[in-house]
């Protein structure tokens, strides 16, 4: 008897072991953070971490909501994980799953849907991985969504993302992030300290600050709505941690990225001059529309600023086409300001209706066909403009970490003030840095180099 009771043992033991568990992450960088995050609470539990490509026991999926073509993707992703394991259980966790839980619960296949408070304590949700006859729906009011949950991603990439706030107080017409994520709030300096030091001792060579809103980051850090700290006071502390090579700042607020951040990056020791500012607009008619925090003018003085101490550094742009109200005029605006200003990319976002969200009341609906033109326009802009900064970097010598996947013989690898830059595949070069000099724009627009 008790030779069978070992081997049952051995047999359950065996198979808490062989549990795997995939992850699939919608949206943003923050949104990485936190799957990592929870990817390493899984692990904890002894779960094995796999591909979402691969067979796995539990698959996670991390959702996004800023558009309507993440919550389309998200049928799409759950059928394929059914199809590599029809048996597997299904976990909705993020932004999408905490403004409609319901409706990714009703998805064929869905075992467990958790809001903004629940997602870090995935793992107390889950049993016995039995499938649900239907989906079970674990979500808070958004208004309880008013502590902090450190997250940072490591082992995903050769790059990690530190998150440092979440939440936004701010009410733009058109977003619903706030009503997804809740309040502004901010990790401790003293956390966000600790976690860059956890990470450089990874041998990261780079960390992306990232958050909903971080140029507003102190308010909330002690779970009060006073600033305790600056994103100014945050940039000077992590600039000291040992290990750190490159410290980015992802996308930050142009009323809230101030002269003195901007000269404090252009001689620190590891900020990067790489700035990712939301314009949206670039009509002020559509700014006051939207409820945006600033106007043309704000957002022409903080590129001006950047270019003036920091001449070679790389400025991405978010925008939305569409919106309610941009007449052919009001895009043309846009489209001539952008066409002038002395940025290095876009990033295009074509408007699309959000429920809850109050521009979805508004009138003078730009039709489909028509927002999906100037996209095309913005999009073949940004393309020029990217192709006319690195232009502007040949020549120069800059620095490159490379990444670590092989990409049909070569590897790739950004520069500190963002050229992408490839070389034929070598597998030592992955996640080191090199000096280099950018020499010529290849057919696919990626910049060759040699090695200094």
């Amino acid at each position: 008897m008790n030779n069978i009771v070992h081997l049952k043992l051995q047999i359950t033991q065996k198979m808490d072991q062989e549990k795997k568990v995939a992850f699939y992450t919608l949206g943003c960088k923050l949104n990485f953070s936190e799957t990592s995050t929870i990817a390493r609470n899984f692990v904890s539990e002894g779960f094995e971490r796999v591909n979402f490509e691969e067979k796995a026991d539990v698959y996670v999926i991390n959702t996004c909501s800023v558009t309507d073509n993440a919550d389309k993707r998200f049928k799409t992703i759950v059928k394929n994980a059914l199809k590599k394991n029809n048996d597997a259980f299904l976990i909705a966790v993020g932004c999408y799953a905490q403004l409609k839980p319901e409706e990714l619960a009703a998805v064929d296949g869905v075992d467990l849907v958790l809001g903004a408070t629940e997602k870090f304590n995935v793992t107390s949700y889950i049993n016995d991985l039995t499938k649900n006859t239907v989906g079970e729906v674990h979500s808070c009011e958004i208004s309880e969504a008013d502590f902090y949950v450190g997250s940072y991603s490591i082992g995903d990439r050769t790059r990690a993302f530190l998150k440092v706030q979440d939440g936004c107080d701010y009410k733009c017409t058109y977003c619903t992030i706030p009503l997804a994520r809740g309040i502004s709030r901010s990790d401790t300096l003293e956390n966000v300290i600790n976690n860059a030091k956890e990470i450089a001792s990874k041998g990261i060579k780079e960390i992306v600050l990232t958050g909903v809103n971080i140029g507003d980051y102190g308010k909330g850090e002690f779970g009060n709505k006073k600033h305790e700290h600056t994103f100014l006071e945050l940039v000077k502390e992590l600039d000291t941690v040992d290990g750190i090579h490159r410290l980015r700042i992802s996308s930050i607020e142009p009323n809230l990225l101030k002269d003195e951040t901007i000269n404090f990056v252009s001689k620190s020791n590891s900020f990067v001059p790489h700035f990712h500012i939301p314009l949206q607009s670039g009509s002020d008619t559509l700014l006051k529309s939207m409820k945006r925090r600033y106007l043309r003018k704000t957002y022409t003085n903080r590129v001006t600023q950047i270019k003036q101490v920091m001449p070679n550094a790389c400025i991405g742009v978010d925008v939305i086409v569409g919106f309610p109200g941009e007449t052919d005029e009001l895009f043309l605006e846009t489209y001539n300001y952008l066409n002038e200003l002395n940025v290095s990319y876009l990033h295009v976002f074509t408007y699309s209706e959000r429920p809850n969200t109050e521009a979805i009341s508004f009138g003078e609906v730009v039709p489909k066909n028509v927002r999906a033109k100037r996209s095309k326009m913005l999009r073949g802009l940004s393309a020029k403009k990217r192709h006319h900064f690195y232009e502007s970097q040949l020549g120069n010598s800059l620095t490159v970490l490379f990444e670590s996947e092989n990409k049909e013989g070569y590897i790739y690898g950004f520069t500190e003030n963002y050229v992408k830059v490839k070389t034929p595949w070598n597998p030592e070069l992955v996640n080191t840095l090199h000096a280099i000099t950018l020499t010529k724009i290849d057919d696919d627009g990626v910049v060759r180099f040699n090695f200094n």
